[in-house]
């Protein structure tokens, strides 16, 4: 990247590093004042061409060809790291990004170090304090686009909650933490290095508002401890890694230059794979894609769904009807095998049975849990499990808001079940997390009553051995993302709910009514 006034540039030299990097002799700056803002670079408002909650990047083969771009922020204490980390994925604008804090991962201290962390004498700024193994291991298990739990800090008691938040794979990744350089390991993940420098003034004075109101800390704390480790710390372990950084950028968040120049290089590293995605989809209807035949029952009760004029009554009627046939049909692509039986009259019939181990019917909420019936009714002892993913209406992409899945699902034949796929988005983020659970991708089903050309090159597409299986395949979508010519919002027709207009077909997974 070119360097310009509002930031400075420096080449790497990890590979001479250790495990941790030693102290190193570094000249001290003489801090300076805050300078002016400048103003920002223009702005198009325009996004990159991407497939709304797509996983991260895949090649012309459907496969993961680059891993998720992380971006490492590193600076002292109250530098303004989690600003610029918010002002970059605020620029982005891109679907999946996910930001990780280095304060996530503190150790669990010791009842002697809480002791002298509730006396302000226990080294918060020190390698040592940070759990370097898990923080690699989960970095590098979410930049391949796995899901990880990440563990929760509380800053009052000095020790991390009970509960851990899950988080899922994401297309950019920013890790934000005073010792984001200082591991030889977690370099390498790092895609592009950014330094946050601030002035040490102004750092202190945002530590002391920072800590007093949010962290329940007395003035004097802060200051002693300020004074016996994080003054210390940054002169030692933080401010030499400043050399290692592609990019520095001074007075952290009100940079915006810097922020659009790397926001920029960002957008560079994906566009190539974004026009890969968009390529795909004038290709032929994927293999893996399987329509039911359209006879004359089928086009019958296409016909009676699709009506807009059609009663609630006899659209729940006929599409039960529909969905029962799309389930029987389905259950013709599970692995089978030879078998012989005897008949009531002594003969000897060879015939097929299940070469599985379990089939679990995953619905997508609200809209695919109408299809669970005609699974029960054709599978017996099948097992049930939902997933709910809501559509974010400021954003447009898909968030995961419930999960509940059986036990032991990662060997079984999965039949997940949506009533309608319009760009994929709810599907896919669907099948990751089936994916994150173990699940095989070739024993993944995806069925649907209808789906948008879109939606299947989307999946094939991000999933090539997912099979995919659906009574009819229209062409295209509105500005709305509504299928046309399309069969309405499926979820408020079955359910008798009304629905803002600019909904798509496939953002009908809202909370079911009680």
């Amino acid at each position: 990247m070119d360097c310009c006034c509002c930031l400075y540039c420096s080449g790497s030299g990890e590979d001479s590093l250790d495990r941790l990097l030693p102290p190193v002799n570094y000249p001290r700056r003489k801090s300076t004042t805050l300078g002016k803002t400048e103003p920002p670079l223009l702005r198009t408002g325009t996004r990159t061409i991407y497939t709304a909650g797509r996983p991260p990047w895949y090649n012309e083969h459907g496969t993961q060809s680059k891993e998720a771009f992380v971006i490492g922020l590193c600076g002292g204490s109250a530098s303004g790291k989690t600003t610029v980390a918010n002002k970059i994925i605020e620029a982005l604008d891109v679907p999946w990004v996910v930001l990780l804090s280095m304060d996530s991962f503190y150790k669990v201290l010791s009842p002697e170090e809480q002791a002298l962390a509730a006396s302000n004498d226990y080294n918060f700024d020190h390698p040592g304090a940070f759990d370097f193994q898990l923080l690699v291991t989960t970095l590098r298990k979410l930049k391949q686009g796995k899901s990880v739990k990440i563990p929760v800090y509380d800053f009052t008691t000095h020790g991390r909650q009970k509960e851990w938040k899950n988080v899922y794979g994401a297309s950019v990744i920013i890790f934000e933490g005073i010792m984001a350089f200082a591991d030889k390991e977690l370099l390498q993940l790092l895609d592009m290095k950014i330094f946050v420098d601030t002035d040490s003034d102004i750092r202190l004075v945002r530590r002391l508002k920072r800590d007093i109101s949010e962290r329940g800390r007395d003035i004097e704390g802060v200051i002693k401890q300020y004074n016996k480790f994080v003054k210390p710390a940054f002169e030692q372990y933080i401010e030499p890694t400043m050399r290692l950084a592609d990019i520095v950028v001074p007075r952290g968040g009100g940079n915006m230059v810097a922020i659009d120049l790397i926001v920029q290089h960002v957008h560079s590293q994906s566009q190539r794979w974004a026009l890969l995605a968009s390529a795909h989809q004038s290709q032929p209807l994927p293999q893996t894609l399987s329509v039911m035949e359209s006879t004359p029952q089928v086009r019958g009760l296409h016909t009676i769904i699709r009506n807009k004029d059609t009663s609630r009554d006899e659209f729940i009627f006929y599409s039960k009807r529909l969905m029962r046939l799309l389930i029987e049909h389905a259950l013709s692509f599970l692995p089978s095998k030879r078998s012989m039986v005897q008949t009531p009259q002594g003969h000897e019939y060879e015939g097929r049975t299940f070469s599985g181990k379990g089939i679990t019917g995953v619905s997508v909420l609200r809209a695919g849990e109408t299809m669970e019936p005609a699974l029960r009714a054709v599978c017996k002892d099948v097992r049930i499990g939902k997933i709910l993913i809501q559509t974010n209406l400021d954003s447009g992409e898909p968030e995961l808001h419930y999960l509940r899945l059986p036990k032991d699902i990662s060997e079984d034949h999965v039949i997940l079940m949506d009533s309608t796929v319009s760009t994929g988005a709810a599907a896919m983020m669907a099948i990751r997390v089936l994916l994150d659970h173990d699940v095989q991708e070739e024993n993944i089903l995806l069925v649907s009553l209808l789906m948008a050309e879109l939606g299947v090159h989307s999946v094939a597409y991000a999933f090539p051995r997912v099979k995919i299986i659906t009574t009819a395949v229209d062409k295209s979508l509105d500005d709305f993302l509504h299928v046309i010519p399309g069969i309405g919002d499926f979820g408020d027709r079955y359910f008798g709910t009304d629905a803002p207009s600019s909904w798509s077909d496939e953002e009908d997974q809202e909370l079911p009514s009680c």
